[in-house]
């Protein structure tokens, strides 16, 4: 797992024998569980590790996240970035919420084999489960990785966030359009974007931009619309 140990070293952390055990075995359920239910399409155990472990915890280091102490992972899939962040950073805690029972089932699988006790999961769609009042507001910072393009993801996550709070938006290099198009969405919504941080490995051909969003006021209570509404009808 080298370029596991690449990524947590850029981010000044150690690679334990516990933290190494704890992604293997991770993945190895990942892969035997991906006969039944879709998980990836990349079984390839090399760049399995870059392109979904490395890649979540490139954000680890950052400042935001040293402040943060309740994260919530929106469309998590695999548990990706939230399982691999969750076992790097015990001290903070999770909660990883998605849609497919599948998933989170095997989820529950993962996080009792590796004895994460820093971990919840929700099963739900964000656009609901955003206007419980135990979520609402509730948290620091969101991570999501591969969900949606930044006008709805906005959507998703902003209700969840405290004003304050910061969502990590995992993009691509080319992430100035999609900016763009987020500027109406996230005015409404009560956010603005901080800054656009870009995070590599170099040897590995990794490459990410991670879009900082800044929670600055209170989403209006009609947002997020009901399910399925954001996506259709983007802000």
């Amino acid at each position: 797992m080298k370029a596991l140990e690449d990524a947590l070293a850029a981010c000044g952390i150690d690679c334990t024998e516990t933290v190494r055990a704890r992604f293997g075995a991770y993945m190895e359920i990942v892969l035997r569980r991906n006969k039944q239910v879709n998980l990836t399409a990349i079984t390839d155990r090399e760049q399995f590790v870059v392109k979904h472990f490395a890649d979540s915890v490139l954000c680890a280091g950052f400042p935001e996240m040293s402040a943060a102490r309740r994260i919530v992972d929106v469309g998590t899939g695999a548990g990706f970035p939230g399982i691999p962040l969750a076992i790097i950073l015990p001290e903070r805690g999770f909660t990883l919420i998605d849609s497919l029972g599948k998933r989170v089932r095997v989820l529950e699988e993962i996080v009792a084999r590796l004895g994460l006790q820093n971990v919840r999961l929700l099963c739900g769609r964000a656009e609901d489960l955003a206007r419980a009042a135990s979520l609402r507001g509730a948290f620091d910072l969101c991570v999501s990785r591969a969900v949606a393009r930044l006008p709805v993801l906005a959507e998703y996550c902003l209700p969840f966030l405290a004003v304050g709070g910061r969502l990590f938006a995992y993009k691509g290099a080319e992430v100035s359009d999609e900016l763009a198009e987020a500027q109406r969405a996230l005015s409404v919504l009560g956010g603005r974007v901080q800054t656009v941080r870009e995070v590599s490995l170099e040897a590995y051909g990794l490459r990410r931009s991670i879009a900082i969003v800044e929670k600055t006021e209170e989403t209006p209570p009609k947002y997020p619309r009901r399910a399925g509404a954001p996506a259709r009808r983007p802000l």
